[in-house]
C-alpha cells in the first residue's frame, strides 16, 4: 500500500515540490487517512498498532517516491510516539487521534543554535509560573516549523546537563511563539526548515510529558526509532536511484552496445545492489531489536543508521555518475535524490555521534 501510494501520489510531483519548495500537507493527510500518521501508536488511540519493523518497511517504500516527504512523516511519527509513550491518558486522548490521522502535524524540537551533537547542553528555558511554564530560547533546524500544529520541545527546567531537561508539547498558537525564515537548503526542499523562537511563550503545565527532569530520556528514546526510520528513508531513495540507473544503462548505448553490457558497469551495479541489501538487513534487524526491547537496541539503531545513510548516499551518487551529464540535470531526478540523502548523514544524530554511541558499548572505562 505504501509503495503504491508513493508511486501514485508522491513520485509524480516530487520534482515540482522540490523546485517550488512546496510542503504537501494535503498528501500527508491522505497518508494519515491510510494509517501512516501513527504507525506504531496503539489502536485505542487511533494509531495503526504496527511494529518498528513495519514502520521501516513503510518509510522505505514512501521514500522511493520522495525521501523528503517520507522523512517528514517519520519525524511526525516520532513526535507522536513520544506523546503515546510518555504522555498521560488525558494527553493521549487530546492529541493522538488527530495526529494519527495527520489532520494535525507535529515537529520534534531538540537542536539549538549552540547545541547540536551536544544536545544535553541545550539552553532553552521553561520557568514555572503557577499552572504554566514560560519558555525562552531558540530551536534550530526544525522540520515543519511554521507549518505544523504541535511542537514537542525539550527545555531546561532544572540543573545543567541531561537531568535538568523536560519535555513540553507547545501548540502552534501559543502566545510568544514565532519562527525564523524558511532556510535555503541543499535538499529537503519539500518541507520547511526554520528556527522555532520562544519569547516569553506561555504553555500550560498540563502539556508536560512525564515528570520534570526526564526530557532527555524522552528525546533519546524517540531518536532510537527515528534513526532507524531515517535509515529506511535512505534505503528507499537509494533504491529509486539504482532503479533509474538500471533503466538508463539498459537504454543508453555507447561504443556500439548498451551500457549494461560493459562488465565494469555490471560490477558497479552489482556492488550498489549488494551494499543496499546489506544496509536493508541492518535496518530490519535493528527495528526488530527495538521491537523486542533488546538491551543493545540503541547501539544497533546507531549502527544501522550510520551504515544505511552512508551507503544510501554513496549508491545515489554512483547512480548519478552512471548517468553521466544527464544525472546532473534536474529532470532525471537523480541529483534531487543525492541532495536529499546527504542530510541523512547529519540529522537524528550525526554519523560521527553514531560511531560514538557504538564505541561506548565496546570500550568500557
Amino acid at each position: 500500500m505504501a509503495r503504491s501510494f508513493a508511486a501514485e501520489r508522491i513520485a509524480p510531483h516530487a520534482l515540482a515540490w522540490d523546485a517550488e519548495k512546496h510542503f504537501p500537507v494535503e498528501v500527508l493527510r491522505e497518508a494519515g487517512a491510510l494509517g501512516m500518521g501513527g504507525i506504531t501508536i496503539r489502536e485505542e488511540h487511533g494509531g495503526s498498532g504496527l511494529t518498528r519493523l513495519d514502520a521501516a518497511l513503510i518509510f522505505e517504500a514512501l521514500a522511493t517516491g520522495c525521501p523528503t516527504v517520507s522523512a517528514f512523516l517519520s519525524i511526525h511519527n516520532m513526535a507522536t510516539w513520544m506523546i503515546d509513550r510518555f504522555g498521560s491518558e488525558p494527553q493521549r486522548e487530546r492529541w493522538l487521534p488527530d495526529l494519527c490521522r495527520a489532520e494535525r502535524l507535529a515537529a520534534y524540537c531538540l537542536t539549538e543554535p549552540g547545541s547540536g551533537s551536544d544536545a544535553a547542553a541545550l539552553r532553552t528555558t521553561a520557568r514555572r509560573e503557577g499552572d504554566a511554564y514560560v519558555l525562552d530560547g531558540t530551536k534550530q533546524f526544525i522540520s515543519g516549523a511554521g507549518a505544523v500544529d504541535l511542537y514537542v520541545v525539550m527545555v531546561r527546567t532544572g540543573e545543567p546537563g541531561p537531568k535538568g531537561i523536560s519535555t513540553l508539547v507547545v501548540p502552534a498558537d501559543a502566545p510568544g511563539l514565532s519562527f525564523g525564515p524558511n532556510e535555503r537548503k541543499m535538499g529537503w526542499n519539500a518541507q520547511p526548515t526554520r528556527q522555532v523562537i520562544f519569547s516569553g511563550c506561555r504553555v500550560p503545565a498540563a502539556n508536560r510529558l512525564g515528570e520534570e527532569g526526564i526530557g532527555f530520556k524522552i528525546a533519546m528514546a524517540g531518536l532510537d526509532g527515528g534513526r532507524i526510520n531515517i535509515g529506511a528513508c535512505s534505503l528507499g531513495g537509494a533504491q529509486s536511484a539504482l532503479d533509474k540507473a538500471l533503466t538508463y544503462a539498459r537504454e543508453r548505448r555507447a561504443f556500439g552496445q548498451r551500457l549494461d553490457a560493459f562488465q565494469a558497469l555490471q560490477f558497479r551495479l552489482a556492488d550498489m545492489a549488494t551494499e543496499l541489501e546489506a544496509a536493508r538487513l541492518m535496518i530490519y534487524a535493528a527495528a526488530a531489536a527495538l521491537d523486542r526491547g533488546d538491551p543493545d537496541a540503541t547501539a544497533r539503531a546507531a549502527m544501522a543508521k550510520r551504515f544505511a545513510t552512508d551507503r544510501g548516499f554513496q549508491v545515489a551518487d554512483a547512480a548519478l555518475q552512471l548517468h553521466g551529464g544527464y544525472g546532473y540535470l534536474s529532470e532525471y531526478g537523480i541529483e534531487k535524490i543525492v541532495r536529499d540523502l546527504r542530510v541523512h548523514q547529519i540529522l537524528e544524530g550525526t554519523n560521527e555521534i553514531m560511531r560514538l554511541i557504538v564505541a561506548r558499548g565496546l570500550v568500557r572505562p
